[in-house]
Formats: structure tokens, sequence, C-alpha cells
């Protein structure tokens, strides 16, 4: 494994059937048990997102060998049913982070892309080791939202996953991968002690606690190149395509976020 970095694995959907529009982000259950034995195989420790940080916060506190950080995101129901059988089978510890507002139940804002994860099944998620971290409440690109929306995100997360769980979440994670220094310092400001970015790149500590970068499976990783992503090899090759896309959409985003500042009414 690359000195210094850390594979963060961002997974969405484990389905056998997912619908068009998880399909690229989700993967079949019987690739992520193939994958979870990569790992196994490879000899590497799988670790919370906050167990990460807590490493990285204590000098003298040694990583385990070969570290490595499993996470969801959204709350897909497959999480529950496909990818903690295959995790509880070699005892390894995960992170999902929840988009509150796209749960079913009282809160929900019907967002959800597909099937998604009842609160009973969080709370089981939780007693069986897995970290519950946020993803914001309603899923929005929170760098083009203004400053009280974007608390509102941040706080009814944090809110609901307290009510619901018993605890406040200490991790979080960025719809979409987006943030910028202003959703960082909210992020922080909101109570989370770090939270997780895309990138597509190794995690370093250098990045800081709160813009740590992650690698996408996706249904079309095969063996092979997830073996290469766990030892941090190839990642620049293998997602040349997406960072060419990024900076594209990037330019995009930025246009229109100067388009609404200037519309905004001046007081």
């Amino acid at each position: 494994m690359s000195t210094g970095g850390i594979p963060i694995l961002m997974y969405h959907a484990v389905a056998p059937h997912p619908n068009e529009a998880t399909h690229d982000l989700s993967v079949s259950p019987e690739a992520f048990a193939e994958q979870m034995e990569v790992v196994r195989a490879l000899g590497c420790t799988p670790l919370t997102t906050s167990q990460l940080a807590w490493h990285w916060r204590q000098p003298g506190r040694p990583l385990p060998t070969r570290p490595v950080l499993i996470t969801f995101d959204d709350g897909y129901e497959g999480v529950h049913q496909h990818a903690l059988p295959a995790l509880a089978r070699h005892g390894f510890s995960s992170t999902l982070f929840v988009a509150t507002g796209w749960l079913p139940g009282k809160y929900d804002t019907g967002g959800g892309l597909d099937t998604m994860l009842g609160w009973d099944q969080v709370r089981e998620l939780a007693a069986a080791g897995m970290e519950i971290g946020g993803h914001s409440h309603t899923h929005p690109q929170l760098d083009q939202l203004s400053d009280d929306a974007l608390w509102f995100e941040l706080v009814r997360c944090r809110e609901i996953l307290a009510d619901e769980l018993g605890t406040p979440p200490v991790s979080f994670a960025y719809p979409y991968g987006y943030s910028s220094r202003r959703v960082r310092c909210a992020v922080r400001g909101a109570g989370f002690g770090q939270s997780l970015a895309v990138g597509n790149g190794l995690a370093r500590r250098c990045q800081g606690p709160y813009a740590l970068r992650r690698v996408t499976v996706r249904r079309g990783t095969r063996v092979g190149e997830f073996e290469r992503l766990l030892l941090g090899r190839s990642i620049v090759r293998s997602f040349a395509r997406d960072r060419v896309l990024s900076k594209g959409y990037a330019i995009v985003r930025r246009a229109r976020q100067a388009r609404r500042k200037a519309a905004r009414p001046r007081v």
C-alpha cells in the first residue's frame, strides 16, 4: 500500500437489480462479497471513519496493518440486506452516511433514488458496529446553498440521527463530494469531527480532517482493478476520465454560483 495514503472505498447501493438512477454506483451482492474477500486476503484492517480520525489525532498511536475504510453513501436498503452479512462474515468495520430526508418515515422528503433503509434497519446496522454518519438532510449540493439553507441541512441531519440512534454522529460525507471552505467550516461548526469528500485518490493526513479523499467503487469495478485500488496503484489512470469531467463540471458550477450571487438583491 502506498506510503502515507489510505484507501477509503466509497460505495452506494448494493443490489442485484438496481434501477437506472443508481445502476452505475451500485455493486452486485456477489461482487461486494468477492471484494470483501480481497480485503481479507490482502491482510487489510478496515476502520470506521471516526477510528481513522482518532489515530491521526493521536501522536504516537500507529495505525493498524494495511488500514482501509469501507463507506456507504445515502442509505440504500441493500446495505442492510446484502452488505452487512458480508461485512459480519469477516468482522469488518464500516461507515454508513445517511441522507436523513431520503429514508421513509416522518422525515421523508421524497428524494430517495431507490429502496431506502428503514430506521429500524439503521439502528440494527449501528448495533452491529457500523458507524452511522451524516450526509445532509435532502442531499443537495451544499456549496450552492445560502448560509441558512446550508446550516439547516447539517443541523437537521445531525438532530434526526441523534434522536433516532441516541447519539449524535461525529462523521460526515459531502453529497456529490462537493464542498468549499465555507461548507467545511459549517460542517465543523455543526459538530462533526471529520468529513469525507470524493476526489478519487488516497486519503492522507495532510488533507485535513474535513477534506479526506475517497475512491469510487462502481458496478463495473472488476476484481483486478479493485485490488489495485486497495494497494494504491493505478488510481490516476483508473479515474482519468472522471477528473476531466469533474474539472469541466466545476467550471459550470462556479458560473452558476456566480450568477446566483449576482441575482441576489442588495440590502
